[in-house]
């Protein structure tokens, strides 16, 4: 067993039931990193989902690293990152079954993401029925302006790396 905790400063770590710590990795993305609000996995644990204090639903893939959490060549891969409210994501769940993300913001409102690709299917309480089905639109929520992004390769940002950057005079500059 894996414990998670997700962290002020957007990392996730990963603890042995000892409380060790296994693994610490960040999300892939282009914003600065941001304190995440919310985790979950689905049933099987196949996934890790987390949601940021900017709205943000970030997705890896983590069913190779919980097989042998001890080889270095099951990374955990995130795969999918999309913008799902305008404020802070203070719950999600995975419905594995339907297939579908359910996040909730602090504005109230409690929105439905197909899970493979982030596309936006509805909110509870709109005037139409929820297609859960037709996942070929690409719509947004009026709030949300960025589409999600598919992360296709493996990060180089995912682990905590310790860089050291001297300052030097330059007097010729």
């Amino acid at each position: 067993p894996i414990l998670a905790s997700a962290h002020e400063n957007g990392c996730i770590c990963l603890w042995s039931i000892q409380g060790n710590l296994v693994q610490e990795i960040f999300p892939f993305s282009k914003y600065p990193t941001v304190p995440l609000t919310a985790l979950c996995t689905d049933i099987s644990t196949k996934m890790l989902l987390a949601g940021s204090r900017e709205g943000h639903i970030m997705c890896w893939s983590i069913a190779s690293f919980l097989e042998d959490p001890q080889k270095s060549k099951n990374q955990i891969k995130e795969e999918l990152c999309w913008r799902a409210h305008s404020t802070e994501v203070v719950d999600l769940f995975h419905e594995e079954e339907k297939n579908v993300v359910v996040t909730a913001s602090i504005d109230g409102s409690v929105r439905l993401w197909h899970a493979t690709n982030g596309y936006y299917l509805g909110y509870f309480g709109q005037p139409r029925k929820l297609e859960l089905s037709d996942v070929t639109r690409l719509v947004l929520p009026c709030d949300v302006s960025s589409f999600p992004t598919i992360i296709k390769e493996e990060s180089k940002h995912m682990e905590k790396k310790s860089s050291e950057y001297p300052l030097v005079l330059d007097r010729d500059k």
